[in-house]
Formats: structure tokens, C-alpha cells, sequence
């Protein structure tokens, strides 16, 4: 008899790839890598050569269907259909797990949300969201920011788990005796991540600061063949005058060797994080972090990062400024930073997420009509 696994479906776009995978695909695999009381099978998009290391099914859209996504969960469907998962773990997107909770009515869907409900497809509206809350085995978020998004609105007391985010500190480069002095953004090349204003601060920094560097190191999305946007064409002649690097997309392990040395982090998200990855890794890394207390972003950094302003450069700058000339505080932050991402490790998330798996399929098993 074949062993019972639960399916981590990923959202259509997602990459499962060391060449390019996002945040989910990541968080997956860390995951789907730790030791849990059921095996995982990930299902997602092909993409470019899949991680080697946990087991990998590439999903083949079916499309006789309208809508990316009908056709992708249609996919899923398929390589469903064979052998049968005891859960179906659906990232991300609502209208996915819709389409495998009907399809398989007597399996429990568990979705897992990494970012605002709110802008989804089929989780808009309270009604809709409430509407989801009935269809699932559980609904998940991975951030207490992020559940109260799912529950703004919706009538009663709901049991919304919070699964947040985690780091595999095995992974974490270790950091030179005497770190770059460098202050460093790393992530998406967009304005709702707040990079213009990095550069923006940086460029009014630097001349305070001899011998320190600035360096972006990002593009537009995950991956070496992200499109050049009107967004980045403005901002290079910008960065450039400043003298701060644009150093273009890196493979992820890259991203976190330069955490790893660099002396400050900046994070600073204009828009809300849904739970805030990046600065989790710079914690993780030791990197003194100044971070956007917006989202999620508080629940990570608690009291180990500057909480600072995205839209006002002129304070920003100075808060790097104080921070650079103040290697104690640095220390001291590093200290903290590496602390609390313990807290995050993947051990203690991969402990949770069992809890939450069964507890799902405990309460699957005691609904009339679907038995497990």
C-alpha cells in the first residue's frame, strides 16, 4: 500500500527551481525537507530544472478550460487523480482550492494564504471569504496581520490558524570577523518595495560615510530573465549618481552570502508585507536591519530592527548614518537579530504545520459525509 502524503499544490506561476523560485516555493521546500509525520509531494509549475531534493510533480494545465488558474487546477486535478493525497495544502490562491475541493469532495483542502486575501480572486469580499471557510478542511495565514485581513468582516469566531514563514538556519552563511561596510536592499525592484527611497537615502548617506557601499541586489521579479520595466530605467540614472549599485537579479544563495557580510540591511516596504521574508533572512544572517514597521513586518522583527519611515528619505539617511557610525549598536542588533529568527527556524515551523495538518484531518474525519 502506498504511504499517505499530503499535496503542497504552489501557486500556477510559481517556479520550484534554483534558478528561480519566489518566497512560497522556498518555504515549501524547507518544508517539505524537514522531518513531519506525513511525507510531502510538491505540485507546481515545471518551470525550469525543479529542485532535486524532495519529491517533485510537474503540473501540465488542462486547456480546454478558461483562466490560467482553472486550467493549472485542472492540471493538479489530473496528477491528483492517480493516487490521491489524505490533505491537499493549496498556496495562495483561493480559486485553485475551490476547484480541487470540488473535485475531490471527500479529501480536506487546507489553504495557506502569504498574501493579502483582500486583492484575490474569490476571498474579495467578507461574503466570499466567509463563503471559503465553509468549503475547507482549514484556512491558514502566515501572519496574525494576514488573519485578521481573511477575518475583516466576516461574521463569528472563526478558527484561522497563523503558520508563519521560516528560515532553515542550517542554510545561513556564516559572517566574516569584521563585516562590509555596506548597506544593502535586497528583493524586488518595485516601488511598493520601497527601493527608490533606499537609493534616494543612500545617495544622501554616502558622503557622511567614507569608505561605505550601497548595493541593490534584485530585479523586477524572481529569476535571470525578469523584463526591464520603466521603473528600473528610471532609477538606475538615479542610483547611479548617487553611488549606489544596481547589481541585478542573484540566485538566492547569493542573496544571503551578502547578507551575511554586509554591515546594514534595509527593508523598507511601502506596502503592507504579508509576513516579510527578507528581513527574516537578514536577522537570520546577523545584518543590523532598519525595516518598515508595516504588515506583517512587526510580528518578524519584534524589537531586534530600526523601524523606520519608506517615504521620508531624508530620515531614513540619517537613521543609516547613526547606524553606520555606531558599531556597538550594530552588534548589539546583530546579537538580537540572530535570536529572534531562531524563533523562525524550521524545526519549530514544521512542528506547527503538523499540529495544523492534523488537527484538519481530525476534524475532516468527524464531518458527516466525509470520511478520510
Amino acid at each position: 500500500m502506498s504511504q499517505p502524503y499530503v499535496a503542497v499544490v504552489l501557486p500556477p506561476r510559481e517556479t520550484f527551481s534554483p534558478q528561480a523560485t519566489g518566497a512560497v516555493g522556498l518555504l515549501a521546500r524547507r518544508l517539505a525537507l524537514a522531518p513531519a509525520e506525513l511525507a510531502s509531494i510538491v505540485f507546481g509549475n515545471p518551470g525550469a530544472a525543479p529542485f532535486t531534493d524532495v519529491p517533485f510533480r510537474p503540473v501540465r494545465p488542462a486547456w480546454r478550460l478558461a483562466g490560467h488558474a482553472a486550467r493549472y487546477a485542472a492540471g493538479v486535478g489530473r496528477a491528483l487523480a492517480g493516487r490521491p493525497p489524505v490533505l491537499i495544502e493549496v498556496h495562495n490562491r483561493p480559486e485553485v482550492a475551490l476547484h480541487l475541493a470540488q473535485r475531490f469532495p471527500a479529501l480536506p483542502v487546507l489553504l495557506v494564504l502569504h498574501n493579502d486575501p483582500q486583492g484575490m480572486h474569490r476571498a474579495r469580499t467578507p461574503a466570499e471569504r466567509s463563503a471559503l471557510l465553509g468549503r475547507f478542511g482549514g484556512v491558514a495565514a502566515v501572519s496574525a496581520y494576514l488573519r485578521g485581513r481573511f477575518l475583516e468582516g466576516v461574521a463569528g469566531d472563526h478558527a484561522v490558524a497563523v503558520l508563519p514563514n521560516c528560515i532553515d538556519l542550517a542554510e545561513i552563511p556564516a559572517s566574516p570577523p569584521e563585516r562590509d561596510d555596506r548597506i544593502l536592499f535586497a528583493g524586488r525592484v518595485v516601488a511598493d518595495k520601497g527601493v527608490d527611497s533606499f537609493v534616494r537615502a543612500c545617495a544622501r548617506a554616502l558622503p557622511h560615510l567614507p569608505g561605505w557601499q550601497a548595493e541593490v541586489l534584485g530585479a523586477d521579479r524572481f529569476g535571470p530573465d525578469s523584463r526591464d520595466t520603466p521603473f528600473l530605467r528610471a532609477l538606475r540614472p538615479e542610483a547611479r549618481a548617487g553611488g549606489v549599485a544596481l547589481a541585478g537579479w542573484r540566485p538566492h544563495s547569493d542573496i544571503l552570502a551578502a547578507m551575511a557580510r554586509a554591515a546594514i540591511v534595509v527593508v523598507p516596504s511601502r506596502w503592507p508585507e504579508p509576513f516579510g521574508l527578507t528581513a527574516l533572512e537578514a536577522l537570520a544572517c546577523g545584518a543590523s536591519l532598519l525595516c518598515s514597521p508595516r504588515g506583517g513586518l512587526p510580528e518578524v522583527t519584534a524589537d531586534a530592527a530600526v523601524p523606520i519611515d519608506p517615504d521620508d528619505p531624508d530620515a531614513l539617511a540619517a537613521a543609516i548614518v547613526a547606524l553606520a557610525r555606531d558599531p556597538g549598536r550594530r552588534a548589539a542588533l546583530g546579537a538580537a537579530g540572530r535570536a529572534r529568527a531562531e524563533t523562525f527556524d524550521v524545526g519549530h515551523a514544521a512542528a506547527t504545520l503538523d499540529a495544523l495538518r492534523r488537527d484538519v484531518l481530525a476534524a475532516w474525519s468527524r464531518r458527516p459525509g466525509h470520511p478520510i
